[in-house]
């Protein structure tokens, strides 16, 4: 098992930063492909973000890139998503999430490749 905690979320304007962590414990972190997922009211819990075990490949979805930023410190098991120029749209519940393979599959935007879940962290940007 791994346990995920995110922090790091809370309310900002608009073309701000925040910095989200996921803490994990249990099993090996570096075990692990990781993954950031948002859900927004009444919406289905969307791909964000995710990194390889070692932190070598990234993946974004579209409308964040150039302005998120997933990584990893395998030291401290802990997986980040630096976020900035923060938009009214990326108000959600932030998750992360911990594949129990290193790498990624091509179905890494698919929130059934992951196995692990956090409880969610709620980011609200205002305009």
């Amino acid at each position: 098992q791994v346990q995920l905690v995110e922090s790091g979320g809370g309310l900002v304007q608009a073309g701000e930063s925040l910095r989200l962590s996921c803490a994990t414990s249990g099993r090996t972190f570096s075990d692990h492909a990781m993954g950031w997922f948002r859900q927004a009211p009444g919406k289905e819990r969307d791909f964000v973000a995710a990194i390889t075990w070692g932190g070598g490949i990234t993946y974004y979805t579209d409308s964040v890139k150039g302005r998120f930023t997933i990584s990893r410190d395998n030291a401290k098991n802990t997986v980040y998503l630096q976020m900035s120029s923060l938009k009214p749209e990326d108000t959600a519940v932030y998750y992360c999430a911990a594949r129990a393979r290193r790498y990624l599959s091509g179905s890494y935007s698919n929130n059934r490749e992951y196995d692990y879940w956090g409880q969610g962290t709620q980011v609200t940007v205002s305009s």
